[in-house]
């Protein structure tokens, strides 16, 4: 699959899976002086690009494990979502949950995007639902 991508900034870096068998493609900061967050710090990254993600898809960013588990730095709102007829620019909101300043430079690696096929579903009141094993047992009724 292709997905169509505009440089918004001569230097941003394309989306780039390290190996064959990646399911990410890691993507860069495109900014001009490097950011400082601190502890509990949160900001909004731009990455220089635009995407066009084809229809019945979706761009999914997640957090680069790495940075998670090394310093403590993932996504204010866990997993972005790039939807296909979104074209503005592509920025990473990232959050640091660490107990020491991070700093981020230009071109560094600072989340990864999935593209995925969804299924657009259609939503219907039903005063009745079908029976399960479950029910309405919420957060811990299966024993974890």
């Amino acid at each position: 699959m292709n997905i169509k991508v505009k440089k918004l900034n001569e230097n941003a870096k394309l989306p780039f899976r390290a190996t064959s068998g990646s399911a990410g493609a890691d993507l860069f900061a495109r900014i001009e002086h490097t950011v400082r967050l601190e502890p509990s710090g949160r900001e909004l990254i731009p990455t220089g690009l635009s995407l066009e993600i084809p229809e019945g898809f979706g761009g999914f960013i997640f957090p680069r494990s790495s940075l998670a588990s090394k310093h403590g730095v993932s996504l204010s709102n866990c997993v972005g979502v790039i939807d296909s007829d979104y074209r503005g620019e592509l920025k990473i909101p990232v959050i640091n949950h660490g107990t020491d300043a991070f700093e981020i430079g230009d071109g560094d690696r600072i989340a990864q995007l999935v593209v995925m096929p969804f299924c657009t579903a259609e939503f219907s009141i039903d005063n009745e639902l079908s029976v399960t094993e479950r029910g309405d047992g919420g957060f811990g009724s299966t024993g974890a």
